[in-house]
Order: C-alpha cells, then sequence, then structure tokens
C-alpha cells in the first residue's frame, strides 16, 4: 500500500461535494467489481468502499496498520457508517405516514445501538423519538411458552403480551395517553409502572427487539405507519481473494466479549449456550428480515483487530479436556490473522465502542 494513500484520501474528502453543500450518497458509487445480487445492498456498498479504500482482504488491512493508518481506517470506517444511519433517518423523515421504527436483528448484531444512534439523527430531523421496550411487556411467568428442554422460552414471539401491547400501540396513535407496563424479572410478574405516555405530533415511536419484524407483533396497527430496520453485522473483510469471514464468528466473538464484561459468563459458557442462540434465530429472526425497509450493516472493518485484545484472553481460558475447546481453538487461529489495535482509541460515538464497552439491555443486544 502506498504511504501517502490516506494522505491522498483526505485530500479528496476535503474536496468531496458532500463537504460543500451538495449530499453525496453512497448509492452514488460506480459498482465494485466481485459485487453482485447474492449480496444485501447494504454488504454491496460497504464492499465498493473497502475497494475504494484498497482494504479488500485481511493482508491489506495488516499492511494499513503496519504502516501506521490505524486512525485513519477508524476515522473514514467511522464517518461512512455514521452517513448511512443519517440517510435511514433522513429517510424516515421524508415519510411523513410514519409513526413507528421497529428494529430487528440477531444476537450482537448491535440492535440497541443502532437504536441509541437513529434516535440521535432522528433529532437531528425535527423528530422526536419514543422508545418502547419489549422487555416490559413479558407475560406472567407461568404463562410463558417453554421450549424443548422445558425451560421458559424468552425468546418466542408468545412469551409477549401482544393483546396489550397491540392496543397501547393503537391508543397512543389515536393520541390518548397509556400507562406503560414494567416487567419485574425478580418476581416473573407485569406490573404496571406508573410511567404515562402520550404521543405529540412530532413524535415516533422506536420499538427495537428480535421480534420487531415479525409481523404478528404489530398484526393491528396499519402498514403505513411502520419503518423497518434490519441490524446485521456482515463482515466483509475478505481472508484472501477467495474466503470470506464467517458473520456469525464476528457475533460470537462479540458475544463473548460482552457476556464476561456484563454478565460474568465466561467464553466457555458462551460457546456452549450459542447454537441455542443460533436456533432461536432461524427460528425467529431471519425468518423476516425481508420485510425491512432498509438493512444497517454494524460491522466495521477494523472491528476483529480491536476485539481481538479483548477477546483471545477469555478464549484462552477455555479447559483443553471440554466440548467447547474446540471452538475456541478455532477462534484464536482466526483472531491470530489479524494485527492487533488498541481498542482504548476508538471514539466514544462509535457503534463498535457502545455495542462492547457500554452495558446492554436486560437480555441481549
Amino acid at each position: 500500500m502506498n504511504e501517502t494513500y490516506f494522505e491522498q484520501l483526505l485530500q479528496w474528502l476535503a474536496r468531496c461535494p458532500a463537504l460543500t453543500g451538495i449530499d453525496l450518497r453512497v448509492d452514488d458509487l460506480p459498482p465494485a467489481a466481485g459485487t453482485g445480487a447474492l449480496f444485501p445492498k447494504g454488504v454491496e456498498q460497504t464492499d465498493r468502499w473497502q475497494n475504494l479504500l484498497g482494504l479488500s482482504t485481511v493482508g491489506t488491512f495488516n499492511e494499513a496498520v503496519s504502516q501506521g493508518h490505524t486512525t485513519d481506517i477508524i476515522n473514514v470506517s467511522e464517518a461512512l457508517q455514521e452517513k448511512k444511519i443519517a440517510k435511514i433517518a433522513e429517510d424516515i423523515a421524508r415519510e411523513s405516514r410514519v409513526k413507528m421504527v421497529l428494529i430487528a436483528g440477531p444476537s450482537s448484531s448491535g440492535k440497541t445501538t443502532t437504536c441509541k444512534r437513529l434516535s440521535i439523527q432522528l433529532l437531528c430531523n425535527g423528530i422526536r423519538p419514543v422508545p418502547i421496550s419489549l422487555d416490559d411487556y413479558f407475560v406472567d411467568r407461568e404463562k410463558t411458552p417453554l421450549d424443548a428442554q422445558g425451560d421458559y422460552d424468552y425468546e418466542s414471539l408468545y412469551a409477549l403480551n401482544l393483546e396489550l401491547f397491540n392496543k397501547q400501540l393503537l391508543q397512543l396513535f389515536a393520541g390518548e395517553e397509556v400507562e406503560l407496563p414494567r416487567y419485574n424479572f425478580q418476581t416473573g410478574r407485569s406490573e404496571m409502572s406508573g410511567k404515562r405516555m402520550r404521543m405529540e405530533p412530532n413524535d415516533v415511536l422506536v420499538v427495537e427487539g428480535i421480534h420487531a419484524l415479525n409481523p404478528e407483533l404489530t398484526a393491528q396497527v396499519d402498514e403505513q405507519l411502520k419503518y423497518r430496520v434490519y441490524a446485521s453485522a456482515l463482515t466483509t473483510i475478505l481472508l484472501d481473494e477467495h474466503n470470506y469471514i464467517p458473520t456469525t464468528d464476528n457475533r460470537l466473538l462479540r458475544r463473548i466479549v460482552r457476556d464476561f464484561k456484563y454478565r460474568g459468563c465466561s467464553a466457555r459458557d458462551t460457546i456452549r449456550r450459542w447454537p441455542s442462540v443460533r436456533a432461536g434465530e432461524n427460528k425467529w429472526i431471519f425468518p423476516y428480515q425481508e420485510n425491512a425497509d432498509t438493512m444497517f450493516n454494524t460491522a466495521m472493518i477494523y472491528e476483529l483487530a480491536a476485539i481481538k485484545t479483548q477477546a483471545e484472553p477469555l478464549l484462552e481460558q477455555v479447559p483443553e479436556n471440554c466440548d467447547e475447546y474446540a471452538e475456541a481453538y478455532r477462534l484464536r487461529k482466526f483472531l491470530g490473522y489479524f494485527n492487533a489495535i488498541d481498542h482504548t482509541v476508538l471514539p466514544p460515538t462509535s457503534l463498535l465502542s457502545c455495542l462492547l464497552y457500554t452495558s446492554p439491555s436486560p437480555r441481549d443486544a
């Protein structure tokens, strides 16, 4: 890689129309070689930008890091992601019919953080986001469906009080005041919170959760009032010219670090539960992703290099004499391909910083 490449890039950005009052959109880029209909639109756009930066493989990324371009890579990646979030907010603002934004995605895809960042951009467009937590609409514990092992299945759509949720949505859209429920995780009971809500003309409800794109969740709400966002972590950097990185590895590594930091779970525990998590995604999330109005890719080109210093010590603690060791060893070998970067240099507004280094929601981010 040319040592002056990022200096040339920054000079180009200084002349960029987007910085002089003309809106340059990601969609305006010419198609990148090697992209096709098999790639979701958001992935194709990310792939174009990576080709523009000359960072299509782990090898070219490591070369840029070794030449001292880490900060430049982070800054450009963050700017591009912020631009995409801003574009989604602008699209919502142009649709005066929209009164409800629904954000869904698989485990550790960055749903909660996407919700927060999108809410800020909505405010910038004169829209007041009003968050509603699906966690507060759980049915009483004894009414919760059971999974195949006989445990309470909180991943099931029917663990939610769909009747109450839809009733309150219709009341809010009609301009009525409602008292929101609150779920007591200690007692396993649904309670009234005492918090009352009424929507103002410029308000938009923001709902985040694994079931947000399932039509049955909001079956009684007019489709014209909804705008759906699917958040995922689709890694687009290649190991080499022929091998893609599995996107599930990205999310699993995120979850290993997050579960250890905020839930006290070991890497072994997270790896053991991962097949169950994936089964729930296949049942409750992936079948409805095509319902989305837009897809937002939360993966960052530098992400795995930043996660490396956090994840490797946790993976090394998995005992060799357990079933989870093979997966832990594979992930360690995989991270070995990346030159590590210091995660403390990430900006505090980064989606990755928020996902890995702040506390998630009570159940899942």
